[in-house]
């Protein structure tokens, strides 16, 4: 069952927790702020710093669950259908919170919701190449 989970819906959890807990209030400008804090640098052989934020981070870490995503959609097994269909309700959620809650209103969200939409649609794209390669039509005359 865990196989049918959205893996995605992770840092859009994360991202929830971050932008509903933390003080600030419930403001686009409050939500910006606290994923734009620095935490940490990594000083480069250029002689910059390369400074990063939690919303960076996020993205990052987002990115990499994209990709495990992308690799469960490759399956053909049952469980993906039900996967397909999880990543669309969450594509949804994410779809209002974007569009409704101004904690959401940043780049960084906008991102994240970017990342649902491409396994909602390689998903199903995956699905629809594999049951056509699937199935037999016989000698066409």
């Amino acid at each position: 069952m865990f196989a049918a989970f959205p893996l995605l819906a992770l840092p859009v959890l994360i991202y929830n927790l971050l932008a509903l807990t933390v003080g600030g209030g419930f403001s686009s400008d409050a939500a910006s702020y606290r994923f734009g804090e620095q935490l940490f640098r990594i000083h480069m052989a250029s002689r910059v710093d390369w400074i990063v934020s939690w919303g960076d981070l996020l993205l990052g870490a987002s990115l990499i669950v994209l990709f495990v995503e992308l690799l469960k959609s490759t399956t053909s097994r049952k469980v993906a259908i039900v996967n397909h269909s999880l990543s669309m309700v969450l594509f949804i959620v994410c779809l209002v919170e974007l569009l409704l809650l101004p904690a959401f209103a940043t780049s960084v969200f906008f991102l994240i919701t970017l990342m649902v939409l491409l396994d909602v649609l390689a998903g199903f794209i995956v699905t629809i190449v594999a049951a056509r390669r699937d199935v037999d039509f016989g000698e066409m005359r």
